[in-house]
């Protein structure tokens, strides 16, 4: 019984964090200062917030994985499809 609590926990406050390259995640680096920024930050800016319509949850991102064949997506795509596109 003890582990519910514990797993309600760490799932709110998972929720409360934007996920790496969505578009929550971009507006907030944008935001910050540069020089705050981890080189797997600057990977993950690159590839999903400089091009509009790349970031992860954005109309674009879902309507080019529903043509990406599920053969070829990592299991992050899969979570984040089904995060973000769903429903």
């Amino acid at each position: 019984m003890k582990v519910f609590p514990v797993i309600a926990a760490m799932f709110l406050l998972g929720a409360c964090s934007a996920e790496p390259g969505s578009e929550k995640w971009c507006a907030a680096k944008k935001e910050q200062s540069k020089t705050e920024w981890s080189a797997s930050d600057l990977a993950t800016y690159t590839t999903n917030c400089l091009i509009d319509g790349t970031a992860i949850g954005s109309r674009a991102w879902c309507e080019n994985m529903s043509d990406t064949p599920k053969g070829e997506w990592t299991g992050d795509d899969t979570a984040a499809y089904a995060k973000h596109c769903v429903f």
